[in-house]
């Protein structure tokens, strides 16, 4: 079946919470894999379902790995407790996983320097003193300040606590003692950093986030 999905879909019902934050269940964010089941992106519901009306990927589903097409996707009927896509004749489960039929590159994108990745970098850790106090806790330090010509960048920018930061102030960490855990560097990209909106739970069987 090739038909557009934009065509199709004539009414998106959307859970109350979806609502208050006016995402739409067309643009929930959706994993891709690659056909040896590498996550390798991420995209939107609607693009999934394009795919999949393509022939170009089929629907994982992550409770029991199995496989579907267009047509066995669209005879699903969903559960009571989940939101659908409704259309003219029937309603369609929200996919979450999409496996594509062939391979594909390994995507060559880049993660942007925010500062929610390097939270992800850091893994909300001081890189001084090896504590996580807690997002509100942590700050982003510039290893050379920049009053001492110190710029934005992934190798001199890490998460500091309050105390480390506030004993390293407008100084390099040598001179007052400090270490780094590591050298900092841009992280290799990872579907995980491509959206700012949270992943889904079930993307966890399929890719680990610190990996």
């Amino acid at each position: 079946m090739t038909q557009d999905v934009q065509g199709f879909v004539s009414v998106v019902r959307s859970s109350p919470r979806e609502r208050i934050t006016g995402m739409t269940l067309l643009n929930r964010p959706a994993l891709v894999l690659n056909k040896n089941w590498q996550a390798v992106n991420v995209t939107s519901v609607q693009r999934a379902l394009l795919m999949l009306c393509n022939d170009a990927a089929r629907v994982v589903d992550p409770e029991d790995f199995q496989l579907y097409d267009w047509e066995e996707w669209a005879s699903l009927v969903p559960r009571s407790n989940e939101p659908a896509i409704r259309g003219v004749s029937l309603r369609l489960r929200v996919p979450e996983v999409v496996t594509l039929t062939r391979y594909d590159r390994v995507p060559t994108a880049t993660v942007s320097l925010t500062k929610r990745n390097i939270f992800k970098r850091d893994r909300f850790t001081c890189q001084y003193c090896g504590i996580q106090p807690g997002k509100d806790e942590l700050t982003i330090d510039h290893i050379v300040p920049r009053s001492r010509g110190g710029v934005t960048s992934w190798e001199n920018c890490v998460l500091a606590c309050g105390p480390c930061n506030r004993r390293k102030g407008d100084r390099s960490p040598e001179n007052v003692g400090l270490k780094l855990r590591s050298a900092p560097k841009q992280p290799a990209w990872k579907p995980l950093y491509s959206m700012a909106t949270a992943h889904r739970e079930s993307w966890m069987k399929f890719i680990r986030e610190w990996d």
